[in-house]
């Protein structure tokens, strides 16, 4: 119940705006993630805070990163080698590379 609650408190009527009211709306989402704008009594518009922007924005790119990531797997799960494959096409001995050491980059 408490998320009908939330839904309703985050209602603006559309005449509050036209009444000069927008810095105390804007001001609400220091408190609030999100507003919706009513227009006839139908929901016209949502107003979302930054933090609540960046939030969905990050889930957005996270869930696309995702996807092209199951993608690349499926499409290319056939042609991945494994360690001993690869050092046994270059011809590297297990002693050569522990014999390497660790390289530092600058």
């Amino acid at each position: 119940m408490a998320y009908t609650a939330d839904i309703l408190d985050s209602l603006v009527p559309i005449t509050q705006f036209n009444r000069g009211q927008a810095s105390r709306i804007f001001d609400r989402l220091h408190t609030e993630n999100q507003l919706i704008v009513l227009k006839n009594n139908q929901p016209a518009a949502i107003i979302l805070s930054p933090s609540e922007f960046q939030r969905l924005s990050e889930i957005e790119e996270d869930y696309t990163l995702l996807l092209e990531a199951t993608r690349r797997l499926k499409e290319d799960s056939s042609s991945t080698s494994s360690r001993e494959e690869v050092m046994s096409e270059l011809n590297i001995s297990e002693s050569e590379l522990a014999a390497a050491g660790d390289m530092v980059m600058e």
